[in-house]
């Protein structure tokens, strides 16, 4: 039950990266009724139809946003044949990836 409720907040936190409609409140004014099927708002059907997202970059599922999240690594390095202490390199994101990270308030430098 825990994962599905971080994934909720995920979804909402990524949705102007995701083809999730992030403009619900245009989506609702622009329903007849309360009873009417939902309608998605004009930004979410812009994101489906260019598969852009607002600022150019492209659109993604959830899954395949966490896949490119994946990607970010922690490397534990230590220098053979030098006098040097082991240290900690992390990948540097892609300006999607820190973009996703700046979505939930998250640093990848503190993993």
């Amino acid at each position: 039950m825990l994962a599905y409720y971080v994934e909720w907040h995920m979804r909402r936190a990524f949705a102007p990266l995701l083809f999730d409609d992030h403009d619900k409140l245009s989506a609702e004014r622009s329903r007849r009724s309360v009873v009417a099927p939902a309608q998605r708002s004009p930004k979410a059907l812009r994101k489906a139809r260019l598969k852009k997202t607002d600022d150019g970059s492209p659109v993604h599922s959830f899954h395949t946003l966490l896949e490119d999240l994946a990607s970010v690594a922690k490397n534990y390095i230590k220098p053979e044949g030098l006098e040097l202490d082991p240290f900690v390199k992390i990948t540097n994101p892609t300006p999607l990836q820190q973009k996703a990270f700046d979505l939930l308030g998250v640093s990848p430098y503190r993993m």
